[in-house]
């Protein structure tokens, strides 16, 4: 266990919050996220009502719309005890550092958003925070490259995190991307409204993915994974790209059975 890790969890269960992206489109992702916190000896529960946080309706602009989703967010996982862990940076700097600002006329719902925050954590943040980036040794025979995703690297501050995961993973070559901390367009609804501007950023990132030579990119959010994949099929390009989660528990489950590729 690194010396930055912190010993004092005080509990060894967790609530996972999935995300309406890995809810809808990529539930792999959910299932990897859990395989990786019960690796690590954590009991994972799950709330059947959840539902979206709000990001998708406040970031459009449309606040009057987020808000009761948002409060329905507040009202349900106010419920469960201990940290919530959420395998998006997005979704974890909505309710961190956003809800202040759409409940702004409401001092309760505000003090109430803060208070759920300090116990909600972003997956490569909770991991880093309390068993330590070195947490987890699996084994994995593979070129990679990471993608910083936008609001995990400003947004909730996590940087170097997961590449110090990645080199943790036996047989795994890490390959710097160039600009690894630039967008790749994806941005949400920014996509959709700004669809020419979005592309032309997206180039770029697949320019220098592609530079790599990596089989797959690793990434933290699914809008960001969805976005590089669609580009890089569109390309004709073999090169998958994956959640962090997904790398990890593909790395334990070989380390288990003695496989070195998957």
């Amino acid at each position: 266990m690194s010396e930055t890790s912190n010993n004092n969890l005080g509990t060894r269960s967790v609530t996972l919050f999935a995300t309406c992206m890995v809810d809808q489109i990529s539930p792999s992702v959910g299932e990897s996220t859990v395989e990786v916190l019960e690796h690590l000896g954590l009991d994972v529960k799950f709330l059947d009502e959840q539902t979206c946080c709000g990001q998708p309706a406040f970031n459009s602009g449309f606040r009057s719309e987020s808000e009761p989703v948002a409060q329905r967010f507040l009202e349900l996982f106010e419920k469960v005890d201990g940290p919530i862990i959420v395998p998006s940076g997005s979704c974890a700097a909505m309710v961190r550092n956003f809800y202040a600002d759409l409940f702004r006329h409401d001092k309760g719902l505000v003090e109430r958003a803060r208070t759920l925050s300090e116990r909600l954590y972003e997956f490569t943040e909770f991991i880093h925070r309390f068993f330590g980036s070195d947490a987890i040794t699996g084994i994995c025979d593979d070129r990679v490259t990471y993608h910083k995703c936008c609001h995990l690297l400003r947004e909730v501050g996590i940087d170097e995190q997961p590449i110090e995961m990645l080199s943790n993973i036996e047989g795994l070559k890490m390959v710097q991307m160039n600009r690894s901390d630039v967008c790749c367009g994806f941005g949400g609804a920014f996509s959709v409204k700004m669809p020419d501007i979005s592309s032309a950023i997206l180039d770029e990132k697949l320019d220098n993915i592609e530079a790599t030579k990596a089989n797959r990119v690793v990434a933290g959010d699914i809008g960001c994974i969805f976005q590089i994949q669609g580009g890089l099929r569109r390309r004709g390009s073999t090169t998958r790209v994956l959640h962090l989660a997904e790398i990890l528990s593909e790395s334990i489950r070989n380390a288990k059975t003695g496989k070195v590729t998957e």
